[in-house]
Order: C-alpha cells, then sequence, then structure tokens
C-alpha cells in the first residue's frame, strides 16, 4: 500500500483516552468552539486511515511533566508499526534529557514532539540549546506545536521569529512547524518563514485560512519542505484532505505533501 502520510496525529491508550479527550475538550472550549472529529483511540485513527487512503500516520504524544517520559516511550513501542509512527516526548526540563534522546534513538522511532503552551518553555531559550544541540547529534525530526493555541492565553513563545532564531542557531536541526508555520500568526509566516527552507505541516490551517492565502503561503515556499498533517482527532483526516485537494494545487506538488515530502523526511533519519 502507497498511500498518504498524515505528519500529525495524536491518540491515547485506551483506558485513558475517554478521559483525556473530556479533559481536552472541556480545556479547550474554555477558549474556542473546539470539537473531536475521532475517540482518540488507535483503533479509530486506523479506521480513518483506512477510510481516507493514509498508509501512514505519526502518532505525537506530550511529556507535560518529565516522569512521563517512561509510560510514554513504553505505549509508543507497543503501538508502533508499518503504519503508526509514534513520535514519542520527553519534557524539555528533564535533567536526564540526553538519556531521553539516546534511548528514542536507540529504540529506532524517527522523532520527538514538543508542545511550548503544554510544556511551558519558550522554543528559543538559552535552557535548550543543549536539547537541541543532542537532537541534531542523534539526527532525529522534530515536531513543534508553533503559533498559537486555541486553549492557551495567546503568548509569543513559538512564533516564527523564535522559530527563526533557532534554526539560525541549528540549521541542521530537523524542525517540523506545525499548523503551516505557526497558527494564528501567519502574517508573521509570511514575513519571516515563506521562502526558507523549514518544514511546515498544514493541520488545522487551511480551514481558517482563505483560500487564497492559504495557496500564497504554500506556493511561495519550498515545494520540498509541506507536508500533510491533520492533528487528529482535532479534525477530520477527510476534511484537511478535501481542503487541500480544494487549493488546486499541480499534481507534482500535491503528491510531494501527501506522501513524498514526508518520505523523504523519515528516511534522512537512520
Amino acid at each position: 500500500m502507497k498511500g498518504i502520510i498524515d505528519f500529525h496525529t495524536h491518540v491515547f491508550p485506551d483506558e485513558l483516552a475517554e478521559k483525556a479527550m473530556k479533559v481536552l475538550l472541556e480545556e479547550g472550549k474554555k477558549k474556542s468552539d473546539v470539537k473531536a472529529y475521532l475517540d482518540g483511540r488507535l483503533s479509530s485513527l486506523i479506521s480513518s486511515m483506512d477510510k481516507n487512503g493514509i498508509e501512514k500516520s505519526v502518532v505525537c504524544s506530550i511529556a507535560t511533566k518529565p516522569p512521563q517520559f517512561s509510560s510514554i516511550i513504553t505505549w509508543s513501542k507497543k503501538i508502533k508499526s508499518d503504519r503508526i509512527i509514534p513520535f514519542p516526548s520527553f519534557h524539555p526540563s528533564d535533567a536526564k534529557f540526553g538519556e531521553r534522546i539516546s534511548q528514542i534513538k536507540d529504540e529506532g522511532f524517527k522523532g520527538i514532539k514538543f508542545h511550548s503552551y503544554y510544556q511551558d518553555f519558550v522554543i528559543d531559550d538559552e535552557s535548550l540549546l543543549p536539547v537541541y544541540e543532542k537532537i541534531c547529534e542523534a539526527n532525529l525530526i522534530v515536531v513543534m506545536h508553533t503559533g498559537f493555541d486555541l486553549a492557551f492565553e495567546r503568548k509569543r513563545i513559538a512564533d516564527p521569529k523564535k522559530i527563526v532564531k533557532v534554526l539560525e542557531r541549528f540549521p541542521e536541526l530537523k524542525l517540523v512547524t506545525t499548523h503551516l508555520g505557526a497558527w494564528e500568526d501567519w502574517d508573521e509566516v509570511e514575513k519571516l518563514m515563506v521562502g526558507k527552507k523549514i518544514y511546515m505541516e498544514i493541520s488545522y490551517s487551511l480551514d481558517i485560512l482563505s483560500r487564497e492565502k492559504a495557496r500564497k503561503i504554500i506556493l511561495n515556499h519550498p515545494r520540498e519542505y509541506i507536508l500533510f498533517g491533520t492533528d487528529s482527532p482535532w479534525t477530520g483526516q477527510d476534511k484537511t484532505l478535501s481542503f487541500l485537494k480544494n487549493l488546486q494545487l499541480d499534481a507534482e506538488m500535491e503528491n510531494l505533501i501527501l506522501r513524498d515530502n514526508a518520505l523523504k523526511l523519515l528516511n534522512s533519519v537512520s
């Protein structure tokens, strides 16, 4: 099966899924009219993948405190398969970050997930420099929540200026910025990120941006640096596919976004 690669999804262990989804929905609804399209279980994600021609999904975890690393990597090992590509998470303040990165690498995972709001850090803080350096040495990918977040007060902790600063310091860092560069900070994305060799995945953006604005950002960015992502279960994989098709990109670019760019990036980690 050769199909689409979704570079940004979330699922939870079955015994935790109902509670986790309820808590996250309640938090989100304090600020926005957020809803869930799936129940947060792996089986539901795979069913959605089957319906929408999605071959592989990157499943992102978020460690909101250092002790969560152990359970996250154990579960990531359990769900890893030809179709499910887990990106475990550790907390950036974890004093054992070097050991965590080495274990993620040694267990054969391709990358790491960070979320500056849920993990309460500023992405260009000096304390993160040793973490980024170690990740670069391990040749791992980072999927980083970038831009604002609908469940939190708007703080500029993961904005385009900071993204560029991090990548200027670590040009070899395989950083995937989410939500077409930075959620609801797309004017700054255009000013500071578009045209640079910075990975952007498209989740939770095409349904908010105008068609013209989305096309402008994507068509002015290096075509090898745009990835398909949905942030499932917070949007539907079918919904994001429909929005992408509506942009009427050329067939080559669509194929790059839906599969080829992700495959090349994943295969660059060995």
